[in-house]
């Protein structure tokens, strides 16, 4: 998911009551829910580096407790530097008021709810896991139990960004806001810790959707298995001589759809029938599979793409991808590098946001000896 879902969904979990059991609960959750994505870092090295160690090992669950231990040290931190600014500014006070005679003004407590460091990491862990959660919803997926098995689990069943959930977490955290404006206009009572009943149902309005989703996404798995494709003329036998014989027709043997922006009953759908590859939208509500133009045939195993899927780019691809699109163009002139572009079905429909751009896209382009001489990820050169 984008980051700001992550981090609203961070401060609804501490706004369900955990930030009554201790001390900067809301900051470490909000930090916590988002830290994941430090890994982003990596890009810094290159859009290569970067997609290898996306959602890599700060996306496991053995890179989790080591994470929550970074994220309370540095409350903790912020905590002692809180604290030595309160004695500071409380001696200040103390020999101001003994100079003039005045008794001191009484110190605020520091935090509205105990100080409670074991508690702070079991939440810091609880967000860190609805990170991985989050994630897990969408199609790109994530390896959770790496370095023990680096495959890749996607629920397949919420867009990368859901307006439905954004607003949702966003209404939780807003509603008791505009209450306390309300309830200070008429002189009533202001709650310590706000917004608790809010953030449950908000969080519990994401579950029910997840559901809706989650059965919606089944049944257009479904209905994309009930497709079939007439096979590939054969080109070895010569359509001139023989008869022609009955047609053959084609069985999925994998289905992919991801979902819709907004509409949980629309799906658009990857089939891969062996030799190609069809798009197709599904309407779940009306049953109704609506392939698109056009059938995408998978390219010829040669030596140019055995060389592009050996490259670093090529191997993180493939190893990610759940059903990787290639298409290889030759060099037809001396000079010119064979080209080799990578892409994934799951994100080849559904996209319109990013014009004719497909998302996701690797280029590896190889010279005449079939060596790598430029890899490029969503247009950034390596």
């Amino acid at each position: 998911m984008e980051p700001v879902t992550h981090i609203l969904t961070g401060a609804c979990l501490a706004r369900t009551g955990f930030n009554r059991r201790a001390a900067y609960a809301t900051l470490t959750m909000a930090i916590a829910a988002q830290f994941p994505d430090i890994d982003t870092l990596w890009s810094l090295h290159g859009p290569v580096e970067g997609f290898q160690h996306h959602r890599g090992i700060t996306h496991t669950f053995v890179g989790v407790p080591f994470e929550a231990l970074v994220i309370v040290g540095g409350v903790w931190g912020l905590h002692r530097w809180r604290v030595h600014r309160a004695a500071r500014r409380a001696a200040l006070e103390k020999s101001e008021s003994e100079a003039t005679a005045t008794p001191p003004r009484p110190q605020r407590a520091l935090t509205a709810a105990p100080v409670r460091w074991g508690l702070l990491y079991l939440f810091a862990l609880l967000a860190l896991l609805s990170h991985l959660l989050l994630d897990f919803t969408n199609n790109y997926g994530l390896r959770p139990f790496f370095p023990f098995n680096d495959h890749w689990y996607a629920g397949s069943i919420v867009f990368i960004f859901d307006p439905a959930i954004f607003l949702l977490l966003l209404a939780a955290l807003v509603a008791p806001a505009l209450i306390r404006l309300v309830n200070a206009e008429i002189g009533a009572r202001a709650e310590t810790f706000r917004g608790r009943r809010s953030a449950i149902a908000a969080l519990a309005g994401i579950v029910l959707l997840w559901s809706l989703r989650a059965f919606e996404h089944q049944r257009a798995v479904e209905l994309a298995n009930q497709q079939t494709v007439e096979a590939p003329a054969n080109t070895a036998t010569d359509s001139s001589s023989a008869p022609a014989g009955p047609a053959i027709f084609l069985q999925p043997q994998h289905v992919l759809a991801s979902p819709d922006i907004v509409n949980p009953f629309r799906w658009h759908a990857a089939i891969d029938f062996g030799p190609e590859i069809q798009l197709a939208e599904v309407d779940a509500s009306r049953g109704i599979v609506t392939p698109a133009d056009g059938i995408i045939a998978k390219p010829a195993r040669s030596p140019e793409l055995i060389a592009a899927q050996g490259s670093p780019l090529g191997r993180a691809y493939l190893d990610w991808s759940a059903m990787p699109v290639l298409d290889v163009s030759t060099a037809t002139e001396p000079g010119e590098p064979t080209v080799v572009i990578f892409r994934d079905a799951r994100f080849l429909s559904g996209f319109s946001m990013f014009g004719d751009r497909t998302p996701l896209t690797g280029i590896v382009e190889l010279d005449a000896q079939r060596r790598v001489v430029s890899q490029s990820m969503d247009g950034r050169v390596e």
